[in-house]
């Protein structure tokens, strides 16, 4: 009991179940190991019970948590001594709030709240502020445009229970303080407090908005992975300029509203021994964008090199127009190496070209804002040149960030580290440029960008945020109904202890420095803001253990981040899914993401028939597929069985698997066609794929996406689960029906896209010619 109750107060479940009504206890090694990763040693009855003594002690005598999360109608849980003052240090510098913890009532914190009429008619953009007293006491009279304001008290029912000095009368108590600390404005505050016995504390103050942003209108657009997307100017595979054309050209020809992106993350670069590994989703850092995705035309600095310089430049572009016809016209793989190879090079060279003034400016400015995070990456990224990039392996103290050895690193790499952090500002500047064109071409949303779920236990993050990384476990799935051994995905989960320790300050910097360019951004596996199945090295994935998250304090972060960009969130909920997730995710806003073949009716007896349109939920991203899935075409004729059974991937004989895969499509068919969805009829593999997207647009939901590919009729999967070097997953171009690469400039000019999208757009558009948010129509 004494295990089990200390792996509780850190969030450790000791059970879990894989189907309702079934549950399964978690090795008792494992709980240990997991424990032992957040720093609490439970490896005898002894260690334990100290660890439990520890525990009551820290909470007995600790006046604050490690992080207060606060937002409209959610109060944080504080038990402090009567008397206890209370400040608040705004992040922007402001004039603190002050008061005192008294012994009763809450009634002026349910009167700015809303419960009482002092606020009625008072918020006039959902942002809640807050006026400051001339001697510093909060009041709560303004709700204006989310500043802090100085002035004289509003008349208020909070304001009468607060004195001139800052005081709270008898009236007010600490948590009716802390809820009026909710009308600060949105950011990462710190909260101090000192009780009468001279304890002091502080803590940091998350003061969230109570949801996301979303987008008013219903929205349209394409999913593409941008590798897979080469025009006639890619060097080898799609960059920063064929999105900005993409955006552009969809934008203002198709009334498109936005383009999602797959991670654009930087990866751990390959070595001679092993190629870079081509997947997205294990990345070497989120923090910074990949150079791979440069247009090195587009640098400025490229149009200015001259003589033998210029010479080289011109040899490398005719390279990379070699790399691009082998894959567009030749059936060669992208090659991210071959890719990177020639760019770094021609970067090389634009890099002996001097910044204008402006351009100098515009650099220092952005590696002040940065800061630490920037150069710490861009120094693993030097070291990675020497060393390779298995930090662990690293001589002389350099697998310590913080250790004199790295210090001395810094120093004797300073021209490398600069190049580096070039190269990440470059990177910044052309995914601003395709953001910019994408707004510029009346896209309400423009790029959606993608956050992976985690990082190469290698990589920059891993080594630069220690001390927020569990080491020794890995982030994957527990056993279920399609995967009897679980998975592991080998990405090192955060600490939830550390997270919180930092008042979440390294996922804010994440945040808040992917959504730089983006309207939207998209989380993978956005369960993992609740809990995250952790499997302790060397042991199997069945092995492993949930860890359970502040999930106030995980959304609470995302909702400002997202606020403070003015950008939608989408969540991929797909899979197993702990009940009341969904419902809190749709409550903050955080839009879910609804793939129409797994859309159907679990609840009923039998078989599970398709949900019908007015079944569908509003608040999602609606796609057909995904890039972990078949192609609508190939699920259409059944290629992805085929395929399948090719790679011996099949839990069950051929026959079998052709058989269920026939019915399920024979469903949905059956289903457009009652719908008066597939006028044209059976047999006719278009027509079909047109009826899926008539289908989604039929739906309430607010987003509707169109896998790119399934425009041109490709068959093949980008990614398929469960396969390494059996399939080229992450390196196939798009291709039309005949799997024949097609550039952009094919696409564009693409008979049967150019037919599915305005199909698309027509019916986005509604009767009206608006494209406003429609009910759902079975």
């Amino acid at each position: 009991m004494g295990r089990a109750r200390l792996a509780e107060l850190h969030g450790v479940s000791t059970s879990y179940e894989p189907a309702p009504g079934r549950t399964v206890q978690v090795p008792e090694d494992t709980v240990v190991a997991v424990l032992a990763a957040l720093g609490v040693d439970a490896s005898t009855p002894r260690s334990v019970r100290e660890a439990l003594d520890r525990h009551d002690g820290r909470r007995r005598d600790r006046l604050l948590p490690p992080c207060v999360v606060v937002r409209p109608g959610k109060a944080p849980r504080l038990s402090l001594p009567e008397g206890t003052a209370l400040r608040v240090r705004p992040e922007d510098g402001a004039p603190h709030a002050r008061g005192r913890a008294g012994g009763r009532g809450l009634a002026a914190a349910r009167d700015l709240w809303g419960e009482g009429p002092s606020t009625r008619g008072a918020r006039e953009d959902g942002a809640l502020t807050a006026d400051t007293h001339a001697k510093g006491a909060l009041t709560a009279g303004a709700y204006a445009k989310g500043a802090l304001a100085g002035g004289a008290p509003t008349k208020s029912p909070l304001t009468a229970a607060i004195l001139a000095d800052g005081v709270l009368t008898e009236d007010a108590t600490a948590d009716g303080l802390l809820t009026a600390l909710a009308a600060l404005p949105p950011g990462a505050h710190t909260l101090l407090a000192e009780a009468p016995d001279g304890r002091r504390a502080t803590a940091p103050l998350i003061v969230a908005p109570d949801r996301m942003p979303l987008y008013p209108a219903r929205s349209h657009g394409f999913l593409v992975q941008l590798y897979s997307l080469l025009s006639a100017r890619s060097w080898g595979m799609g960059d920063l300029g064929d999105l900005a054309d993409l955006a552009a050209w969809s934008g203002r020809a198709l009334g498109a509203g936005f383009v999602q992106i797959n991670p654009l993350h930087a990866a751990v670069p390959g070595t001679p021994a092993a190629p870079t590994d081509p997947s997205p989703y294990r990345p070497s850092s989120r923090r910074f964008p990949d150079p791979v995705h440069l247009r090195i035309e587009d640098v400025p600095e490229y149009a200015q090199l001259r003589g033998p310089a210029r010479e080289r430049a011109d040899r490398l572009l005719e390279a990379a127009a070699a790399l691009r016809t082998a894959v567009l016209r030749e059936g060669a793989l992208i090659d991210r190496d071959a890719v990177w190879a020639l760019k770094r090079e021609a970067l090389e060279l634009v890099r002996t070209v001097p910044l204008s003034p402006g351009r100098r400016a515009a650099y220092c400015d952005f590696l002040a804002e940065r800061g630490q995070a920037l150069e710490d990456h861009a120094l693993w990224c030097a070291l990675a040149e020497t060393h390779g990039p298995e930090w662990r392996a690293w001589p002389g103290g350099l697998a310590d960030p913080r250790s004199a050895g790295t210090a001395r690193a810094r120093a004797e790499h300073l021209d490398r580290t600069d190049f580096h952090c070039w190269l990440a500002w470059l990177t910044d500047t052309q995914l601003a440029a395709a953001q910019r064109a994408a707004r510029e071409a009346g896209m309400g949303i423009g790029l959606v960008h993608d956050l992976a779920v985690g990082v190469h236990p290698s990589g920059a993050d891993a080594w630069a945020l220690q001390d927020v990384f569990a080491s020794g476990m890995s982030i994957g799935a527990p056993p279920d109904a399609f995967n009897s051994r679980g998975q592991d995905w080998g990405l090192p989960p955060w600490r939830p202890d550390a997270l919180a320790a930092t008042g979440y300050a390294p996922y804010r910097d994440l945040l808040s420095g992917l959504l730089r360019h983006a309207g939207a951004l998209r989380i993978d596996h956005v369960m993992g803001l609740f809990r995250l199945w952790w499997v302790p090295e060397g042991r199997e994935p069945t092995e492993g253990c949930y860890v359970r998250y502040d999930a106030e304090a995980m959304l609470g972060t995302l909702a400002l981040e997202a606020h403070r960009a003015g950008a939608v969130v989408i969540g991929e909920d797909l899979g197993t899914v702990e009940p009341g997730v969904r419902e809190e995710l749709e409550r903050r806003g955080v839009l879910g993401t609804s793939v129409m073949w797994f859309e159907r009716n679990y609840n009923g007896a039998g078989a599970a028939r398709p949900l019908s349109p007015a079944e569908w939920r509003a608040d999602c991203l609606a796609t057909v597929t995904t890039h972990d899935l078949p192609s609508t075409a190939a699920r259409l004729t059944g290629d992805h069985v085929e395929l399948r059974h090719r790679l011996g991937l099949l839990s069950r004989p051929l026959e079998e698997e052709r058989a269920a895969d026939a019915v399920e499509v024979a469903e949905w068919l059956e289903l457009l066609g009652r719908l008066g969805l597939l006028p044209e009829g059976p047999g006719d593999e278009e027509a079909a794929v047109k009826a899926v997207h008539r289908f989604l647009l039929r739906t309430p939901a607010r987003m509707v996406g169109v896998w790119l590919p399934d425009a041109v009729g490709d068959r093949r999967p980008q990614n398929l689960p469960g396969t390494w070097d059996q399939y080229p997953n992450w390196r196939l171009p798009i291709a039309d029906a005949e799997g024949r690469p097609m550039s952009l400039e094919e696409l564009v000019a693409s008979p049967r896209l150019r037919a599915l999208m305005e199909e698309v757009a027509r019916l986005a558009r509604g009767p009206s010619g608006d494209t406003g948010h429609p009910p759902g129509r079975g």
